[in-house]
């Protein structure tokens, strides 16, 4: 679990010194949780000011749907930070599982 918090924190990080298009994709203000299958845990929080903020930690799936939802296992995170999983390839055969409206969807795709 800590490693996949470290993960998050990393992707934050990432985010924040984005520019450009990326920089502004990124500044959306949107609920977001992220289940960690293998665990049965749930990060949740907020995309905002281009930061990921983790509030809250809970067992098994978001109890709440998010505006962004993310799924994937703990391994899959780490790698996909690290830059050892590519998202796109990962996203299309299914290891890792997004969920949002179709505007942000199109917004995402700069990050992806």
């Amino acid at each position: 679990m800590a490693e996949c918090r470290s993960a998050l924190r990393r992707l934050s990080d990432n985010l924040a010194a984005a520019e450009g298009d990326v920089r502004g994709t990124a500044a959306l203000d949107r609920s977001l949780s992220c289940h960690i299958k293998d665990l049965d845990i749930t990060f949740t929080g907020r995309l905002a000011d281009g930061r990921i903020l983790v509030r809250d930690t809970v067992e098994g799936p978001p109890r709440e749907k998010a505006e962004i939802r993310l799924a994937m296992t703990g391994d899959d995170l780490v790698a996909l930070v690290d830059g050892d999983l590519n998202f796109a390839k990962a996203w299309g055969s299914g290891r890792v599982r997004l969920e949002a409206g179709f505007r942000d969807l199109l917004k995402l795709r700069s990050l992806l």
